[in-house]
């Protein structure tokens, strides 16, 4: 599945989850600007189930703008008290006093008016502007990045570039028209009670659609989001080999301990220094199975990161070099614990490192050209 499929799939999913597990939250009542914003304000370092009762206290002290606006600092702090952060609260009474004056008392319905209003940023905008107002406008916050990374795959870190752009870029392009209000409360309720930090795929309606979420068909739902900064994420560029011959594919099984111990893979390995990615697939099979192999062609390059390093995996379809004997002796396993040569349309049933998986996928959706592979000219079945 690719990620226009997932884009036209994913909002009816949320939508439908979102109406029958919606929490009964005050400020959905009535989904004013003031109460969307104080909600907002307040559960920014807030659990959920103590900002409702502050909420609740909140309004019926001040239950406007102008009540805040007015107000005297200590009766804003003592309501605040217990809350921490009491910058926010300074924030609300000097944005509240801005409202009153330069928006004759309404709040303003345009985000860039928000953005100019203290303690409000980009996130808080997003979350006014589309949950009271109804515009197509992204929010995006910690359940987003981590709902989005998730079913989307992506692999570098959420909070810079370029997987915020991307994130946003996503974020928006997934509102359906006319159900902004809706849909981005789908998507943060569905992170907070569902994707979590340890996700519950069992409970999950996207789980249900095969390949929807990618990080879930490549197993590396606890990799997702990615949250270390780019100084922190080694670069490891490896070089890895598809290799068909007589219509079966050659894999093998890594030991148990160790680095994706107990998966199966494609052999290949990191390259050296000096080595082209072709003379690093060429040697590794050389010295993992004991295989004299040369390269056919590229099949491209599989980007993949992790939470502390970035894997470059440079591809290619193999053929045995014409001094290796008529009937292929078996391999010498120096790097594994099994091997198998299987049929290529069986290479789903096994267990794979998600940098593998990804090519594997990739070949299935291209099809498995004959014209990259002699060997599967006269394949078995």
């Amino acid at each position: 599945m690719n990620d226009e499929s997932r884009i036209a799939q994913l909002p009816e999913l949320l939508l439908d989850w979102f109406a029958r597990h919606r929490r009964p939250l005050p400020w959905r009542a009535h989904y004013s600007p003031y109460a969307t914003w104080i909600a907002e304000i307040m559960l920014q370092q807030t659990q959920m189930d103590r900002g409702v009762g502050y909420f609740n206290r909140w309004m019926e002290r001040f239950p406007t703008i102008a009540s805040v606006a007015r107000a005297d600092d200590d009766a804003l702090l003592k309501a605040w008290e217990g809350l921490g952060y009491y910058r926010r609260v300074r924030h609300l009474k000097a944005a509240a006093q801005a409202v009153m004056t330069r928006f004759g008392g309404e709040f303003p319905r345009d985000p860039k008016d928000m953005l100019s209003l203290p303690g409000i940023g980009e996130y808080t905008a997003g979350a006014i502007a589309s949950t009271a107002f109804n515009l197509p406008v992204p929010c995006v916050d910690g359940n987003v990045e981590r709902v989005l990374s998730r079913v989307f795959d992506i692999d570098s870190p959420v909070r810079v570039e370029p997987a915020r752009s991307r994130i946003r870029e996503l974020a928006a392009r997934l509102i359906p028209e006319g159900r902004a209000r809706e849909f981005n409360q789908a998507l943060m309720e569905f992170g907070a009670l569902v994707c979590r930090k340890k996700p519950d795929c069992a409970a999950c309606p996207v789980a249900g659609v095969p390949g929807l979420c990618q990080s879930l068909h490549l197993g590396i739902t606890r990799e997702r989001p990615v949250l270390g900064r780019p100084g922190t994420i080694k670069p490891i560029e490896v070089a890895n080999g598809v290799l068909i011959h007589k219509g079966r594919l050659f894999i093998q099984r890594r030991e148990e301990e160790g680095v994706w111990g107990g998966l199966w893979e494609f052999p290949g390995g990191c390259m050296e220094p000096g080595e082209t990615p072709e003379m690093t697939v060429v040697r590794e099979w050389r010295e993992e199975v004991e295989f004299t192999v040369e390269p056919v062609a590229s099949l491209g390059v599989i980007r993949h990161g992790y939470t502390t390093y970035r894997v470059t995996m440079h591809c290619f379809a193999l053929r045995f070099t014409s001094d290796m004997p008529p009937c292929v002796p078996p391999p010498a396993l120096h790097e594994a614990c099994e091997w198998k040569w299987i049929l290529p349309e069986q290479v789903d049933r096994y267990p794979m490192p998600a940098p593998h998986r990804k090519l594997a996928d990739r070949l299935m959706q291209e099809g498995w050209n004959a014209d990259r592979w002699p060997g599967l000219q006269g394949r078995l079945v």
